[in-house]
């Protein structure tokens, strides 16, 4: 693998974690947009906010996954998938609560949905 291939992939994995990290952040804004029958308006914001990072850096992962020949969208999605979903887990602090029987399954899931892009993400 040649230097700009290296390079791509890295900046591939960079971006990705980012955009996971930012639409995780939307997701749980999100998430408390209602509260009491009230819309929150700082939660919509702080969401928008984390979801448009998170779209706009996932953009420019995008771009260089078509340097390393990546264009299926099942494919291009797998990594965002999985971090944006283990930032919501982890950043939430719920996932920790968990009994760790419900942890396995949930990472049981989460591996099933990955082996499924994988086989037919083309």
């Amino acid at each position: 693998m040649d230097i700009n291939k290296i390079g791509a992939a890295l900046l591939v994995i960079a971006l990705t974690v980012v955009s996971g990290y930012g639409d995780a952040q939307g997701f749980l804004h999100a998430a408390r947009v209602w509260a009491g029958g009230q819309f929150i308006w700082r939660e919509a914001a702080a969401s928008g906010l984390g979801f448009a990072f998170g779209i706009i850096t996932y953009w420019f992962a995008i771009r260089f996954m078509h340097d390393l020949g990546i264009t299926a969208p099942e494919v291009q999605t797998l990594g965002w998938f999985a971090v944006t979903m283990i930032g919501v887990a982890l950043f939430s602090g719920e996932f920790f609560k968990w009994e760790m029987t419900d942890r396995m399954i949930g990472a049981a899931v989460l591996t099933g949905i990955v082996w499924l892009m994988f086989r037919t993400g083309g």
